[in-house]
């Protein structure tokens, strides 16, 4: 059976998460103890002991979704399914490079790391007296429909960020420009406008700062050629090379989350099924959105999930 995983991003995380498979494999534990040496975090005690607001610090919770992510990739492995591709939303494209060979460990959690803690700083730049800049989902519109509203708001601190359905898209924004969006989108005949549990305007030109920031920390790393297929945020393509892969990186903080068009890139190559290995459902929802049929995605972010496959 020909399996591609796909790795959640920020939004998912809660406490606890991935504790039974940390309990369960030796390997993970090891993952855990690696993390909490490349990141100066004690990355148990975040995941397991940490109130929600802790944990929903973007510094905290990017290195901790990673974590947890390549927690269920183990485990999946250790019970012999193994991916013959992968992807990942948003900050989850960093567990997928991983597990293609692209990053090793140390650098995969280095980056990891310092791409929370810049986007954190930066995000903090764009909160205003209306308050703190972040995250709007709208539900109901088409992006023809919701382009057409941006333009509207132009000028207003409001950006596309995220084109996660054909009736799902995500706007980033200021304090202001949130505020501005959620009207104009409430307006607009939205079924539902829901600010989202992340702490900055993501995939945004308001990141500009920590992506120049970021190309520094890149230069850094060593980016291997894909050894199993990976795909895109920013293109919604396969990746193909390591060079590739560095330069997408830094563009993604601050581009459009292609995931429609990375789905439908996903579907040609042929997968019998997809499987969300990282915390919650949300992937497979939307997985589900767009394809009714065959291949099935499913959750595979607990050992009772992994284990039931």
């Amino acid at each position: 059976m020909k399996t591609c995983f796909i790795f959640p991003g920020q939004g998912a995380q809660f406490p606890g998460m991935a504790r039974d498979l940390y309990d369960y494999s030796a390997a993970v534990r090891e993952l855990f103890e690696t993390a909490r040496d490349v990141c100066k975090i004690d990355v148990a005690q975040l995941m397991f002991e940490a109130d929600e607001s802790e944990l929903n610090r973007t510094d905290y919770t990017q290195i901790a979704m990673a974590v947890a992510d390549t927690a269920a990739s183990i485990v999946c492995e250790e019970h012999g399914i193994r991916p013959d591709g992968v992807a990942g939303f948003s900050l989850g494209e960093y567990p997928a490079l991983h597990a293609a060979g692209v990053l090793g460990t140390h650098d995969y959690l280095h980056l990891v790391k310092r791409r929370g803690e810049l986007m954190e700083k930066y995000s903090r730049q764009s909160d205003d007296d209306a308050g703190a800049a972040g995250l709007i989902a709208v539900l109901g519109l088409s992006r023809d429909s919701a382009s057409a509203v941006l333009d509207i708001l132009a000028g207003k601190g409001a950006f596309l960020a995220n084109h996660s359905s054909p009736s799902q898209l995500v706007i980033a924004g200021t304090g202001a420009g949130l505020e501005a969006a959620e009207n104009a989108f409430t307006d607009a005949g939205a079924r539902r406008v829901v600010r989202l549990k992340v702490s900055g305007p993501f995939h945004s030109p308001l990141l500009d700062d920590a992506r120049r920031e970021f190309e520094a920390e890149l230069a850094g790393a060593r980016f291997s050629d894909p050894t199993i297929p990976v795909y895109a945020n920013v293109t919604g393509r396969q990746i193909t090379s390591g060079a590739e892969a560095q330069k997408l990186c830094a563009q993604q903080i601050v581009s459009t989350v292609e995931w429609v068009a990375e789905e439908e890139a996903i579907l040609g190559t042929g997968f019998d099924r997809l499987l969300e290995t990282g915390p919650g459902s949300v992937l497979t929802g939307l997985w589900r959105a767009c394809h009714r049929g065959e291949p099935s995605c499913k959750p595979a972010g607990t050992l009772e999930a992994i284990q039931s496959l």
